[in-house]
């Protein structure tokens, strides 16, 4: 024992939780009214809303012993950011529902409100309110505000024949992390920190808007499941060319130590939240972009030369 003496959030009390935390989040531009009413004011230029929403529990999407409390907050508030670039849209705001145990720690939930605020910061968006309550586990519900700034919502059912399928950002990270993590292992630092805390690459989202994209989604639940959902709701088949997966040293050397396949994390692993569109031929893609495929007559996602089982993430089968 260092001596040290621990406030913890029961310690704080409900208001003294609230306060703690509303004095480490700064209000952006688009905010009008932020934490201290019933109800925040997020300006809306374009009219229109867009708003998602995730869940978070811990033991089921995060362990504390394994992420930090700033970690938990980067990545919860990434997962929902990543939703709003996904649909072509400027992130706005963040509002947070928490559900916290009484013995956790009031430097913890600085940390994790810290992180919710510097993922913010990367896109322009506020922690704009929230709620919180006294639960057994850290639960995390947070919902995601976005404005199109006029241009129409990119979806998932756009996508035509003769499209190019391409992705932007880390795929299959995530999953070699979390399997290293399952396994004991301490490292690759690169690995595990996708794992702890994603990288979506939000610029990208509204640019592939601005590019002409006719579908696009957040790769949260495997690349394979994800572009599943965009050829039902499109009516198209989609295929994707092994050759065009580059597998990092990092995972290849991870997977030969844990006897897996790393193409299945590229494919399958989800909680990157890189993002997957489909274009038109012929448009002129930036290097965030890399071709992975194209869009034909037919249903389904096939791997070509491939015959796979890869699944992905279902929150009532897993």
């Amino acid at each position: 024992m260092n001596g040290r003496c621990v406030i913890t959030v029961g310690d704080l009390g409900e208001f003294g939780v609230v306060a703690r935390i509303a004095e480490r989040l700064p209000q952006g531009g688009t905010v009008l009214l932020g934490p201290g009413d019933d109800a925040a004011m997020v300006r809306s230029p374009d009219g229109r809303v867009v708003v998602t929403t995730d869940l978070l529990i811990e033991g089921r999407h995060f362990r504390r012993d394994w992420s930090s409390g700033y970690d938990i907050g980067r990545k919860a508030a990434a997962q929902n950011l990543s939703d709003i670039v996904a649909m072509g849209a400027q992130p706005t705001g963040i509002v947070v529902g928490l559900g916290l145990p009484a013995d956790a720690a009031a430097d913890w939930l600085d940390d994790l409100t810290d992180g919710f605020r510097d993922e913010c910061d990367l896109v322009g968006a506020s922690v704009v309110g929230g709620d919180v309550t006294r639960c057994d586990l850290v639960v995390l519900g947070v919902t995601a505000l976005g404005d199109l700034g006029g241009r129409a919502p990119v979806t998932r059912s756009g996508a035509r024949p003769g499209d190019v399928v391409a992705v932007a950002g880390r795929l299959g990270h995530a999953a070699a992390g979390l399997a290293l993590l399952g396994a004991g292992e301490t490292g690759p630092a690169e690995l595990l920190d996708a794992h702890r805390r994603p990288m979506p690459p939000y610029a990208c989202g509204p640019g592939a808007a601005a590019l002409g994209a006719t579908s696009m989604l957040d790769v949260s639940d495997g690349l394979l499941q994800d572009l599943g959902h965009v050829a039902a709701a499109s009516g198209v088949g989609i295929v994707l060319l092994p050759e065009a997966f580059v597998i990092p040293a990092p995972m290849r050397k991870a997977a030969q130590r844990l006897g897996a396949d790393p193409l299945e994390w590229i494919l399958s692993g989800g909680e990157d939240h890189a993002l997957a569109a489909t274009f038109p031929q012929g448009v002129q893609l930036p290097q965030e972009w890399a071709v992975v495929g194209h869009v034909e007559a037919g249903e389904g996602v096939q791997v070509r030369g491939r015959s796979v089982t890869y699944g992905g993430w279902d929150h009532f089968r897993e």
